[in-house]
C-alpha cells in the first residue's frame, strides 16, 4: 500500500555555491562531476514525485561537532583565507605532504602549518575546497540535521537534497567531495534523541567516512552495498573482513559487489542486508542513497536501470521502516532526476 502522505523533502539552496572546477583522476586534473548542475536533476526527480520542499534552519558548529572533531571544523572553517596568505600559492588548497599513518603509535604531530593541516584533514585530490565550500558543507549538514528533526516528528520517508554528499568524510578528514558527513550526522542526531538507528548506504562507493565513525560503536549499524574496492574507490575500505572493532565488532557490515553487478545479483545482497537491518531492531532507517550505481552514472560501477531503482526501493520499505533519504553520488546523467524518483516511488510503497 502506498504511502499516504507526500515526501518531504528539504534543501537549501546554498549548497549550490559550491562549484570546483577539477579534482584529481590517474595522477591528472579532470573535470569534476559533483557540480551544482546535480541539484537541478535531482529537484526535477522531486518534482515527480511531488511535496513540499523546505529549507532547514542554519546548523551550528555544535550540531557539527557530535560527529566531527572540532580542530577539523575550525580547519575547514578558516582554510580559504588563510591558504590565500601564503605567496604564490595555488588556487585551491591541496596538500604535498599528507600523515600517513597518523593513528600509528606514537601518534602523528598536528602542525600549525596549513600546508601541513592540508595533509592530515585534506585525505585524497578529490575534495577540492573553493571559497564557498564551508557554507555549502554546512547547508548539506543542516539538511540532514533538519531531515533527523522530522523524523523524530513522525514522518514517515522524508529526503534530503544534500549536496555536497557526505558519507567519504570522517571524523576529522574530507575525501571523494565530501566535507562533512550527513548520514552520520542524522543518525547521530537520532540516537540522541533516543531513536535506534541503522545506516544503509546503497552509493556505488563504500561509504568509508561513515564506517570510520561509528566502527567502534554498537548503538548504531552500519552497512553497505558497493562496488569491490579492491578496483575502486576507495581502494582501501570496504572488505568483508571489516566487520567493527571493540564494542562495535558485528555492527558493520560491507557486502562488495563486482564492477557492472546488475539488478539480479544487487537483490541478493540487498537481501542480506535487510536481514542484518531486520536483526538489529532499529527505530528508523537512514538511507544512504547514492544513485550512482545506475548503468547510465559516469563512474560506470553497477548497471541498475532506471525502472529497477523502484524495484530497489520497495525491496528496501519491506523493512516497515520510517526512513530518512539522505542524498549521495548520483552525477550528471540523462536519468538522473528519473532514478530518484523511481527511487523514491518504491521507497512510498
Amino acid at each position: 500500500m502506498r504511502n499516504s502522505k507526500p515526501v518531504i523533502t528539504v534543501f537549501d539552496k546554498t549548497q549550490r555555491t559550491h562549484a570546483p572546477r577539477e579534482f584529481i583522476v590517474s595522477g591528472k586534473p579532470q573535470p569534476i562531476p559533483e557540480i551544482p548542475e546535480r541539484i537541478d536533476m535531482l529537484l526535477e526527480g522531486v518534482r515527480r514525485i511531488g511535496g513540499p520542499v523546505v529549507e532547514p534552519p542554519a546548523i551550528s558548529l555544535d550540531t557539527l561537532a557530535v560527529v566531527h572533531d572540532r580542530r577539523y571544523i575550525t580547519f575547514l572553517t578558516t582554510l580559504w583565507e588563510r591558504w590565500h596568505r601564503m605567496p604564490d600559492a595555488a588556487e585551491t588548497p591541496s596538500a604535498n605532504v599528507f600523515a600517513l599513518g597518523r593513528s600509528s603509535l606514537p601518534p602523528a604531530g598536528y602542525p600549525d602549518s596549513v600546508v601541513g593541516q592540508c595533509g592530515y584533514h585534506l585525505g585524497d585530490g578529490s575534495c577540492p575546497v573553493t571559497a564557498d565550500t564551508f557554507a555549502a558543507a554546512c547547508a548539506s549538514a543542516a539538511t540532514a540535521a533538519h531531515g533527523a528533526a522530522l523524523m523524530q516528528n513522525g514522518e514517515r520517508v522524508v529526503y534530503a537534497l544534500c549536496r555536497p554528499p557526505g558519507h567519504h568524510a570522517a571524523a576529522d578528514m574530507a575525501a571523494g567531495f565530501c566535507y562533512f558527513n550527513n548520514a552520520a550526522l542524522a543518525a547521530e542526531l537520532l540516537t540522541r534523541a533516543g531513536k535506534r538507528a541503522a545506516i544503509l548506504d546503497i552509493d556505488v562507493h563504500h561509504g568509508n567516512g561513515t564506517e570510520a565513525i561509528f566502527y567502534d560503536r554498537a548503538d548504531v549499524l552500519t552497512v553497505s552495498i558497493h562496488a569491490h574496492p579492491k578496483r575502486f574507490y576507495p581502494f582501501f575500505w570496504g572488505y568483508e573482513d571489516e566487520r567493527g572493532r571493540g564494542a562495535g565488532e558485528g555492527f558493520n557490515l560491507n557486502l562488495p559487489l563486482e564492477r557492472g553487478t546488475t539488478l539480479a545479483p544487487y537483490r541478493i545482497a540487498l537481501d542480506l542486508a535487510l536481514t542484518r537491518v531486520a536483526d538489529f531492531r532499529p527505530d528508523v532507517l537512514v538511507l544512504a542513497a547514492g544513485l550512482d550505481i545506475a548503468i547510465d552514472d559516469p563512474f560506470k560501477g553497477f548497471a541498475i536501470a532506471t525502472q529497477e531503482f523502484e524495484t530497489i526501493g520497495r525491496q528496501i520499505a519491506s523493512l516497515g521502516l520510517p526512513m530518512l533519504v539522505v542524498q549521495e553520488g548520483g552525477y550528471p546523467s540523462e536519468n538522473l532526476g528519473a532514478n530518484l524518483a523511481s527511487l523514491l516511488s518504491g521507497l512510498l510503497t
